[in-house]
């Protein structure tokens, strides 16, 4: 077969192989192939793997249904190595991790800052989605007494109002001390963004998209 005569195979005839996933780039486990399992790895784009412990074939996912369908495979300088990019159904590991590597031995502290900016961004937008769905709620579903209806029943001039008034809240906030006042009213100021963006029928994921394509 094409491109297997590139690869060296160690004296137990296997070539160490790394699985890391298309959409990610997390690497999701390491296995070895033989000849064969490579070969019917290629046929079928599906992952296979020779087990050292059982001394057989094995079908990633087989048993699971976890399979590994092949996007990309290349080989290193030396040939003595291969990465597999996959797109992974289910979980990679066998005790239910995505990854086999969940295990951390060192983490430099810039990285941990990076994630837990990163998690906190994520929370962020899930709480503005939570928040934008429950406006959406409301005004397909107007409960007595609610502000949120009141607004929508006096219309986008009314919102628009508020909004401008929110505004000119944050801006005098940002000019007193203390931190408290601000965000208050940068709370307000968001929460009536999302009712005019519900009421004009803009989605959050229009916003988001806007908001990527100026990160240069």
């Amino acid at each position: 077969m094409k491109g297997l005569e590139e690869v060296t195979f160690d004296e137990k005839g296997l070539v160490a192989t790394i699985i890391q996933e298309m959409s990610s780039n997390e690497v999701l486990m390491v296995a070895y192939m033989n000849r064969e399992s490579l070969k019917k790895t290629l046929e079928t784009k599906e992952t296979w793997f020779w087990s050292r412990s059982r001394g057989e074939l094995w079908h990633k996912g087989g048993t699971s249904g976890h399979i590994q369908r092949v996007k990309e495979m290349r080989y290193d300088c030396d040939g003595d190595a291969l990465l597999v990019k996959v797109e992974q159904t289910g979980v990679a590991c066998h005790t239910g991790e995505k990854s086999c590597f969940y295990s951390t031995l060192y983490k430099e502290e810039a990285v941990k800052k990076k994630e837990a900016m990163l998690e906190e961004s994520e929370n962020i937008e899930e709480l503005l989605s939570s928040l934008y769905e429950r406006i959406v709620d409301r005004k397909a579903h107007p409960k007595q007494g609610s502000y949120t209806n009141y607004l929508f029943d006096k219309g986008v001039d009314k919102i628009l109002k508020k909004v401008g008034e929110e505004a000119s809240e944050v801006i005098i906030a940002a000019k007193n001390p203390g931190k408290e006042e601000l965000v208050s009213e940068t709370s307000d100021l968001l929460y009536h963004l999302l009712v005019l963006l519900v009421e004009k029928g803009v989605s959050l994921e229009a916003i988001y998209q806007e908001l990527n394509s100026r990160e240069k």
